[in-house]
């Protein structure tokens, strides 16, 4: 029982994003978009005996499913936000779903490298105009898809925390000296947005190859633009797999903004910074645990208020350990049999 303890005190645990539900209905969005758009393509190939159309078909199957993945993860992490058996709450859910997705891209991406490069060894007839109008189709619902997806990373701090924070002079998390939009981004939605981003480019590189061979003959430049498409779709997969890996396995995160509570600490005459650790548990969400030697008598609760009015920190531990000066003013090794946490 809280009692008449100062809620202030208790910590939530509910690090989702602040446009956690604005990204979950527009994903479904999406995915009912393309679900829609895959089963005309599929029912219009297999009407009208086109291979294209059913090939574009069930390829848009695979980026509905994981989209579909996407926005599972919104809605297990909005759920169970507040379940204690997760200890740092549900706001790392949507990473590993955009890790999962980073994973489906840079199989497609060799998929479609080796698809290319098969196509080069021994090309096949091109029925150019039912292809392109097979990519036209597709990249119209992929800019579509995208302009709903889009989401600016700087805006995804944490305005709804319980806690509220005032940032360091006056910067919002997302623009503070040495942050990285990447710190704050949510990148669930991230990987949702590559997918069809990803897709609308294979349908541009399609339509310029497609055109070509069309009106020059140049049937070997479906296959190269094939292999450009899967470069560039390689390269943004291994971004967001850095990325999420990064978060899953709780790396230094904030930019530097351990350093700044480093500083910050170490201002004062006699206090050191034995153990410190910033790690995101959400987008626009960061934890922190910091453990002091100090020569006076600090508070650490009172510490630890003065940390989170100062930097943007949705979860904390504090540890003050006392390092009382020998006779002649040398100090002794820190006392770590008495330490006053504060969480």
């Amino acid at each position: 029982m809280r009692g008449d303890a100062d809620e202030s005190w208790f910590e939530t645990h509910n690090f989702l994003g602040s446009q956690h539900e604005r990204h979950e209905r527009r994903t479904w969005m999406v995915v009912a978009l393309t679900a829609v758009t895959m089963v005309a393509e599929i029912v219009a190939g297999t009407v009208f005996n086109s291979m294209a159309l059913l090939a574009d078909g069930w390829h848009m199957a695979t980026h509905a499913g994981a989209m579909g993945l996407s926005a599972l993860a919104y809605r297990f992490a909005r759920r169970h936000a507040r379940n204690p058996r997760f200890t740092f709450g549900t706001g790392k859910v949507g990473d590993l779903a955009a890790y999962s997705s980073g994973i489906i891209l840079a199989v497609a991406a060799l998929l479609i490298a080796w698809e290319s490069l098969t196509r080069l060894a021994r090309p096949v007839p091109i029925a150019f105009d039912q292809a392109i109008l097979v990519a036209v189709l597709g990249l119209a619902v992929n800019i579509v898809s995208a302009g709903m997806l889009w989401s600016s990373p700087g805006h995804e701090h944490s305005h709804g925390h319980e806690h509220g924070h005032e940032h360091e002079h006056g910067h919002e998390p997302g623009h503070e000296p040495g942050h990285h939009p990447a710190h704050h981004a949510d990148h669930n939605i991230r990987a949702a947005f590559l997918h069809v981003v990803a897709d609308a480019l294979t349908s541009v590189l399609a339509i310029v190859a497609l055109l070509a061979g069309l009106w020059f003959g140049a049937v070997w430049l479906d296959p190269v633009m094939g292999l450009v498409g899967a470069a560039v779709i390689l390269h943004w997969s291994i971004g967001l797999l850095r990325d999420t890996g990064g978060i899953l396995l709780d790396m230094e995160a904030g930019g530097d903004l351990a350093g700044r509570i480093r500083r910050h600490i170490e201002s004062k005459d006699g206090d050191h910074v034995a153990d410190l650790h910033v790690w995101r548990v959400g987008p626009g969400h960061f934890a922190a645990i910091v453990a002091i030697v100090t020569q006076r008598a600090t508070d650490a609760g009172e510490l630890k208020l003065a940390l989170r009015e100062r930097y943007p920190l949705a979860h904390l531990t504090v540890e003050v350990l006392a390092n009382a000066p020998r006779d002649g003013g040398d100090s002794a090794p820190p006392d770590t049999s008495r330490p006053r946490p504060a969480q």
